[in-house]
């Protein structure tokens, strides 16, 4: 599997062409300031001031809000080759919070060396700035799942995303790509109870689109798994290839 970093460099240059000393500067930005954490901690909390964007090099980040009862809800997730928050620093305190889900290890990137990193290349900044464009036309389309479909298609849809997205980073083999959300997490990420979340799962199944297990997702019937969550992957905006039928 490739270095985080490469991730990070390749997954901007897939928006647009970027020169080998752009893709240079973006990995040694990322291989600077490098922080590991356990699983289940957080990186960033509600309130805190924002001091640096994260790049993920390793593992799996949830960004998420939490109620005072202990209520949470996934608002996205980031996999290897992610940044969050982009331009926080216009910002005075973090809105929501960053958790892993997995073991990772990531990367800061102060204020100083990121407004360095878009002044050095136009080709940088621009591609920067799709990053975050693309957050937010996935956090749309989260709403209208939430909002919009049902049960069963909020998490055929759910996992046609995990599976398009890790398969644009190299990350997936056979049809199949980790995925270590458990039923409270996919719960918490689809609006759902996580008894809810198993009786989908068991529907998903026993149509013959999906296997999750040992924290292993695979995608059965690619086109059913699509037809079942209304899945088109426009609003990733990105030139990876469709799912192998």
């Amino acid at each position: 599997m490739p270095f985080g970093h490469c991730l990070f460099a390749e997954h901007l240059a897939s928006c647009l062409a970027l020169t080998p000393g752009d893709c240079k500067l973006l990995e040694d930005a990322a291989s600077r300031n490098v922080k590991s954490l356990g699983p289940r901690r957080d990186l960033v909390v509600e309130g805190d001031p924002p001091d640096s964007v994260k790049v993920v090099l390793e593992g799996w980040v949830a960004r998420y809000k939490q109620l005072r009862d202990g209520r949470r809800q996934i608002l996205s997730l980031l996999i290897p080759g992610d940044i969050s928050d982009s331009n926080v620093f216009v910002l005075d305190r973090m809105d929501h919070s960053l958790g892993s889900l997995t073991p990772v290890r990531y990367a800061e990137i102060g204020q100083a060396e990121y407004e360095a990193l878009t002044s050095a290349s136009p080709r940088i900044a621009k591609a920067l700035w799709w990053s975050e464009l693309v957050e937010v036309s996935i956090q749309r389309e989260w709403t209208t799942n939430i909002g919009q479909r049902n049960a069963y298609e909020r998490l055929a849809h759910l996992l046609c995303e995990i599976f398009w997205r890790a398969q644009e980073r190299g990350l997936a083999y056979d049809d199949s790509c980790d995925c270590p959300l458990t039923q409270t997490d996919l719960a918490d990420a689809t609006g759902l109870t996580p008894v809810h979340v198993n009786r989908t799962l068991q529907h998903l199944r026993g149509d013959g689109l999906v296997e999750l297990r040992a924290r292993r997702l695979k995608i059965v019937d690619p086109k059913g798994l699509q037809a079942a969550g209304m899945f088109t992957p426009g609003y990733l905006h990105n030139a990876a290839p469709p799912i192998a039928a």
